[in-house]
Parts: C-alpha cells; structure tokens; sequence
C-alpha cells in the first residue's frame, strides 16, 4: 500500500513541530514545511524555525525556499510539495506535513485547481483600487461573485478575485478546493486549552525578543523585507519595523506581537475545524506524539 501523507495541523504555538519530528522517527518519515512564512531564509526567530540541531535527525524539506522579497506561489507551493512527497515516498519512507498555513496543506492533500492570472488586469485593478477605493472595486465583485464579495475582507485579494474573473470569466469561488483527497492522507489536529494557549504565545513572542528578533528583523531590512508583500506582513516583523521607524517603541511591538499570534491562532482554528476529516488531538493530555501515533495506525496499516 502506497504511505498515505500524515499532516499535522493546528493553531500557532500548538506544538505542530514537535509532534511532526516524533512521527518521523516512528514512522521513518520525512517533514514536508507547510508553514508558509519559514520558506524565507533569514526569517528565523520570528517563524521560529526549527535549527538543524533541533530536527531529531529528521530531514526537513522546503525550509529556505525563497528571499524576503519574493511573493509566496501557493501553486508553485502545490508542484514543489507534490514533487517532495514522491521523492520521500519513493525511498519508501513516510512523508509527514507540517504547518498551519491552510490553503497551503490544502494544495498538497486536496484536489485544488489553481485560477489563471494576467499581471496587465492586476495593475490596472491595483491602480483602479489607489483611485476609487475599495468599496467602489468590493460592488463590482458582489456584482459577479457574490459568495467572494462576502468572505474576502483585505484588498489584496478583492483585487486577485476580480483578476481571476476577468481572466477566466468564471468566479473567484468556483476556483475553491474540494474536500477531496489528491492522495491518501490522514490529518492530525493538535487542540490546545485557550487560556494555556494565550500562555504559549505570549511565552513564545518574550523567547523570540530575547533571541534578537528586533537584530533579525533589522537584518532582513539591509535585505529589502518592506519590499516583500509577504514576508512584511509576518507576525512579529511588520511590528518590528516600526521599531526601527521610531513609530512604536519595543514595548509596544510586543504587546502587539503578542495580540496578532492570537488572532491569528482563531483564524487557523476556523479554517481547519471546517474540515471534517482532521483527527483532532488534545495537546493538553499526556503523550500528544504517542495518541498521534494511535490515530495513525487507526487510520491506515503501520508496518
């Protein structure tokens, strides 16, 4: 029987890393990141990114993948994780995802088609959206694609939604995944108490400044972080350019760093409760690694 993909998925500071890495070693696997943030280099303590040191001699696969400045591919993503995964599978051992970046596990498992793009339509909505604002833009979607105009609220995709339109002359929504697996594979939900979670993420963000997450950040500035759509935006670095700006001192970029990772946290929690097919384990109970490995074999024959 061909290994099915194990993906272990969960809120911010749930502890996904150290569940993947135990996987690994009893299962002879492999960990695929599907953290979108530690594709870049350099972004280290703010994603924190596991050192070698830390990986239990497991191999990691696509960590470091892009720089600062470049803009995440979910569909590049897609091909690079795919092709990952039957390298690993090809040495017959077990390929395990990792990460809470949903659309990202979701290109891997799930048959995911991915709409066109036309860079000429892009500006001139961008331009459009810097001229009449986004409301005018978010009326002209409603007009074409009610179910997007409803759920997209950030401009950044109102305009990737009316590009796809344009491009494909279908709507941004019928683009969206089905819940159907591309290969077989198990998903892992690591569940964490609320109130101990709050505790882990702001222990979390107080362990990233001692670090020298504010030294890194400035790093990655010398590097043209503020020119990376999607690296500036990052928990942590987006609060800690500020810093550098004179507009918050660190203090405040803490507390905020500490507040975003939540909101973050309940944003992850929706998306992958949504999905009826994670196996959801509490983290707050003895022996996560061990329970994940339970709901493995339960799932699919572990030789």
């Amino acid at each position: 029987m061909t290994s099915p993909v194990l993906a272990v998925v969960g809120p911010t500071g749930s502890g996904k890393s150290a569940v993947g890495i135990a996987l690994a070693q009893r299962l002879d696997g492999e960990v695929v990141n599907a953290d979108a943030l530690q594709f870049y280099r350099g972004m280290d303590i703010g994603t924190a990114k596991l050192r070698e040191d830390e990986r239990g001699g497991v191999p990691h696969h696509l960590l470091d993948t892009l720089e600062v400045t470049e803009e995440a591919s979910v569909a590049a993503y897609q091909a690079q994780a795919r092709g990952v995964i039957e390298e690993i599978r090809g040495r017959g051992r077990v390929p395990v995802l990792v990460g809470g970046s949903g659309l990202y596990v979701r290109a891997v498992l799930d048959e995911l088609e991915f709409p066109p793009t036309d860079p000429a339509v892009r500006a001139r909505l961008e331009a459009e959206l810097g001229a009449d604002g986004s409301q005018a833009l978010r009326e002209r979607l409603r007009a074409v694609d009610p179910v997007s105009a409803e759920r997209i609220d950030d401009d950044r995709r109102l305009v990737r939604a009316l590009e796809v339109f344009e491009a494909s002359g279908r709507p941004f929504s019928a683009f969206m995944p089905q819940r159907i697996y591309h290969r077989p594979a198990v998903q892992l939900g690591l569940r964490v108490d609320r109130e101990t979670l709050r505790a882990r993420l702001a222990d979390r963000v107080h362990a990233m400044v001692r670090a020298g997450l504010a030294d890194e950040v400035r790093r990655l500035d010398g590097r043209g972080l503020r020119n990376g759509r999607t690296a500036s935006r990052a928990l942590g670095y987006g609060q800690f350019l500020q810093v550098l700006d004179g507009v918050l001192s660190e203090e405040a970029a803490v507390e905020d760093t500490i507040a975003a990772p939540r909101r973050f946290a309940r944003r992850q929690l929706t998306w992958f409760r949504a999905d009826p097919r994670v196996h959801w384990l509490d983290v707050d109970g003895p022996g996560p690694p061990e329970r994940a490995l339970d709901t493995v074999a339960q799932q699919v024959p572990l030789s």
